[in-house]
């Protein structure tokens, strides 16, 4: 895990700075929070809408592939299902990806949180929030979405190529 409190703090910038007082200071400091935890939660926000995206984009897919036929996909050639199911599973790749990214995106804006925790008279989030959730070593405690979502294009993947296997084969 990498240390983000050096890179955090501007050693420029200190209450001194601040002609008021240490107050203006420690007031600066809580709006600085305040702004990381809601970017945090807008990152989550839009992972959201990235996870709807692509599941009506693949049920598009699916649907589109299942009209181009009359008789459905059973009838459909095996080129045409194999042009889907090439741009179905790259769907579900790119899908991985960025929840994969967003996850990346999100675990690095609670480090920062954290450490503006540190100078904050309680760790709200960074230490009680995820103590109490036993910090994610329990599924049956918490099990942190993202691991879940992770798997859903995984799954999608797989039961497309099993899909398509089933009627080549």
């Amino acid at each position: 895990m990498t240390d983000t409190r050096n890179p955090l703090w501007n050693t420029d910038v200190s209450s001194a700075s601040y002609s008021a007082s240490d107050q203006k200071y420690l007031e600066t400091i809580l709006e600085q929070y305040k702004l990381c935890v809601e970017m945090a939660d807008r990152v989550s926000a839009r992972r959201n809408l990235a996870n709807t995206f692509f599941l009506s984009l693949n049920s598009g897919v699916v649907a589109v592939l299942a009209a181009a036929s009359d008789d459905g996909l059973a009838a459909a050639s095996d080129w045409a299902l194999l042009a889907g199911l090439v741009i179905l599973i790259s769907q579900c790749v790119a899908w991985f990806v960025m929840v994969r990214s967003y996850r990346q995106l999100n675990a690095a804006k609670w480090r920062v949180i954290g450490d503006f925790e540190e100078r904050l008279p309680a760790y709200a989030y960074s230490r009680a929030e995820w103590s109490a959730l036993g910090e994610g070593r329990d599924w049956r405690r918490y099990l942190p979405l993202t691991r879940v979502e992770q798997w859903v294009p995984v799954i999608f993947s797989a039961a497309y190529l099993m899909g398509f296997l089933a009627k080549v084969l």
